[in-house]
């Protein structure tokens, strides 16, 4: 049986345009075929046939509940075809790590789904969108390749650990603790630390059959700061709303201002689930203990937020 591997575009930068060296572009101007097109010997470096999708068309600042659920939909029923090797997702970099942790959260483990970028768009004089199209898909028909994984600027990150810390340079994402799972060097993939594990089973991939994943709304969660002079209003604002989950970032070791513990508080009582994840980038703070909220395991405020959103649905 013939082997593939599919790419699936959703927009982004990779796929703007604008004058010719000018730093003002639009994004989600081309398509996927386009995208494809615009790179020689793409099927070649894969091994495989290729074959495109335009699964959406936006800016990924602008990604949507909707959106998430047509891509992970179509990505299960990708993984669950016996001719397809692994997936490739085009997506902008606003809210990849975002889409990376939630495909994480819902897929099976056992065929790579990449998921690339570019900071640069199509028209830019030295776009970096071409090469990490090209290195995505050389990654997602690796043999030794599996999970949700992130390609970009020739390097290769699980969706746990990766994050976007700079608005501009090409160098913009990076896995801060734990590092890169691997690089792409010369069209060969050489990993850090040996060949990854699988990453198991996905705490929410029963949500993907549910019939009412994707046909009601999802459970509003929000992101709280924690910060100098804040004040429990905003809390009672989100209460008063109707959120259903609330998500601290915190300061140092988990620690919260004095004037946010009894509006938490108030929220718990009104039935709202709390996490407390940290704001500081690198390290991980000490789990919660003896209080009425969870901490986030780890997880950075925008992925806690997907993983308790995901946890309510699954309670619903």
């Amino acid at each position: 049986m013939d082997k593939k591997i599919v790419i699936l575009g959703t927009g982004g930068t990779i796929a703007g345009t604008g004058a010719a060296g000018g730093h003002a572009y639009v994004a989600a101007q081309l398509g996927v075929e386009a995208l494809v097109q615009a790179v020689p010997g793409l099927q070649q470096a894969a091994g495989m046939a290729l074959q495109a999708e335009q699964l959406a068309q936006l800016d990924s600042k602008d990604m949507d509940h909707a959106t998430w659920v047509r891509l992970a939909r179509r990505c299960a029923a990708l993984l669950a075809d016996d001719q397809v090797a692994g997936i490739v997702v085009t997506h902008g970099t606003d809210t990849l790590e975002e889409s990376a942790w939630l495909l994480h959260e819902l897929l099976p483990a056992d065929k790579p789904v990449v998921l690339t970028c570019a900071m640069r768009p199509a028209t830019a004089l030295l776009a970096d969108g071409p090469q990490n199209l090209l290195d995505a898909v050389l990654l997602a028909a690796h043999p030794q390749a599996r999970g949700v994984l992130v390609c970009a600027l020739g390097t290769v990150h699980g969706a746990r650990e990766v994050s976007k810390l700079h608005p501009q340079r090409l160098d913009a994402f990076a896995s801060l603790d734990s590092g890169p799972l691997g690089w792409v060097e010369a069209g060969q993939l050489r990993w850090a630390h040996g060949v990854p594990p699988a990453a198991g089973t996905p705490r929410h991939g029963a949500l993907l059959q549910a019939r009412a994943f994707g046909q009601t709304p999802w459970p509003r969660v929000e992101i709280a700061l924690s910060h100098a002079g804040c004040d429990g209003a905003l809390l009672d604002w989100m209460v008063a709303g109707g959120v259903r989950g609330i998500v601290v970032a915190a300061t140092g070791n988990g620690t919260l201002h004095q004037a946010l513990r009894p509006a938490l508080l108030r929220a718990v009582d009104a039935g709202v689930r709390v996490r407390i994840a940290a704001r500081c980038p690198l390290g991980r703070m000490a789990a919660t203990a003896g209080q009425p909220w969870r901490d986030a395991e780890g997880l950075s405020p925008v992925k806690a937020r997907i993983s308790l959103m995901l946890e309510l649905m699954e309670e619903a």
